[in-house]
């Protein structure tokens, strides 16, 4: 390795903590791209506030999102959260948080039936539904558990509350179990929704409001998205060792 690329890896392993084989090939090849997205990926850790273990729990959340299911990086931060002191426990509750973003189905898909109902005459069939006393409990119960309320969750209850009585138990898990502080849970929440797989508007905005409400600063949810938004390199830690293998046969076969 050059003295230029040298200086590039020790830069980037100063300022993240870190170096991982899935960068030799890229450094190799275009160092110009590794630096500039290595200044990139730094800031957070150069500017920000949050405890560098909740950083990796960011990056556990993102890369192991159902959205992404990134195995490689999800093995690196969670070495890497161990590395900061990070339990066995907090690192299953970072995945059990992750785990609910399956129920964005419901809550994107029953405001669109909502909306065709009301564009085909049939609001009425929404506006004059009142909860039952079952529906009121699991109401009363998610106020109780996750300290807010909202249309998202308020449409499941009405239409599918024997769905949402058991993902109020599923989801719930965590915030029951869980030893992570409530601003932390609320920004994995931000940074799933809010990720570049994913683009959950409506979850996202819910979710920094929670996270506000919680203590949080908006320099911290600031924080949390750009540790999100450099998710776009993994086009390059995964496609670059692909793309050097593939050659090496083509050039391998062409030499017979």
């Amino acid at each position: 390795m050059d003295e230029r690329r040298q200086r590039i890896k020790d830069e980037y392993t100063a300022n993240r903590g870190f170096w991982t084989p899935l960068f030799d090939a890229v450094l190799e090849l275009s160092p110009e791209y590794f630096e500039a997205y290595s200044k990139l990926s730094s800031v957070p850790w150069k500017t920000g506030t949050l405890d560098p273990k909740v950083r990796e729990f960011i990056y556990i959340a993102i890369d192991a999102a159902t959205t992404h299911l990134h195995e490689a990086g999800t093995r690196i931060h969670i070495r890497n959260a161990i590395g900061y002191g990070a339990t066995r426990q907090e690192v299953m509750e970072v995945l059990q948080l992750a785990s609910v973003l399956g129920v964005h189905t419901m809550t994107m898909g029953l405001p669109a039936l909502v909306e065709v109902m009301r564009k085909m005459g049939r609001g009425a069939e929404i506006e004059n539904q009142t909860l039952s006393p079952r529906q009121e409990k699991m109401k009363a119960d998610w106020i109780a558990t996750r300290g807010f309320w909202a249309d998202l969750p308020d449409y499941m209850v009405r239409f599918a509350p024997d769905f949402f009585e058991t993902y109020v138990e599923f989801s719930s898990v965590p915030w029951k179990t869980g030893t992570l502080e409530p601003k932390v849970r609320e920004l994995i929440y931000v940074a799933i929704d809010a990720s570049t797989t994913h683009l959950h508007e409506d979850g996202t905005r819910i979710h920094m409001e929670n996270a506000l409400r919680h203590g949080a600063t908006p320099a911290e949810i600031v924080e949390v998205l750009t540790l999100v938004s450099v998710l776009g390199v993994h086009t390059i830690s995964m496609g670059v060792p692909i793309m050097q293998e593939e050659f090496d046969l083509a050039e391998k076969q062409a030499k017979g």
